[in-house]
């Protein structure tokens, strides 16, 4: 899942970008409303989280910016504004979900998982399909009953698929859930990545649709 990050704290989007990472998420960084509007409408996320403490402008005035997209994006309202009150005018602006700071990353992580169940086919922290078993709360995968480990992008990827089991997902959509902006792709890594989760997975598991993408057969 793809994430924008909308924080004008810099050391904390720093912190923060590392920890989405490190959870299997794929997270882009502004920190300005004005560059988040531009960032949603040019390269649409998954889901925003957004804090409302904006330099340029008010995180609801985002939010309410953000509604009148033809397809709307999910937000995480992320923000020390933590009265009811402001819960209450948040959810009613249009946020799907609202954490307040301090928050634990736990939390976020599971929230944010949340999110990407609604938005894939899975609807459980756990997709089997044939004789592949990942847990997206536990960053495990079992193949045939043992426990397989996979390098972070590996199992982005994997996970991803599995999401998304039934459907055909390009390269591009497939790179956009791996790397964040700014990273250095070269043009043969997603490639490299499928070739060594084939020799991991039984056979034929995932299937190249050529010239479009890859797709799992749906469980």
């Amino acid at each position: 899942m793809q994430i924008l990050l909308v924080e004008d704290d810099a050391s904390l989007a720093a912190g923060l970008k590392s920890a989405l990472d490190r959870e299997g998420f794929s997270a882009n960084h502004v920190s300005s409303g004005r560059e988040a509007l531009t960032a949603a409408k040019t390269d649409r996320p998954d889901i925003i989280v957004l804090d409302l403490g904006l330099p340029d402008m008010d995180g609801l005035d985002v939010l309410a910016q953000l509604q009148k997209l033809d397809e709307p994006i999910p937000v995480l309202v992320l923000t020390a504004r933590d009265s009811l009150d402001d819960k209450i005018i948040g959810l009613d602006r249009g946020a799907d979900d609202y954490l307040a700071k301090p928050f634990d990353m736990q939390e976020l992580a599971a929230r944010l998982r949340v999110f990407e169940r609604r938005l894939s086919t899975a609807n459980t922290s756990t997709i089997s399909i044939g004789d592949v078993e990942l847990d997206t709360s536990a960053h495990s995968v079992i193949v045939s009953g043992a426990a397989v480990e996979f390098p972070r992008r590996e199992y982005m990827l994997l996970k991803t698929l599995m999401e998304s089991a039934g459907k055909v997902l390009t390269r591009e959509a497939l790179e956009n859930r791996l790397y964040s902006w700014g990273e250095e792709v070269s043009s043969n890594a997603l490639e490299v990545h499928i070739h060594h989760l084939r020799k991991k997975l039984p056979g034929n598991m995932i299937k190249t649709v050529r010239g479009i993408g890859y797709t799992v057969a749906r469980p």
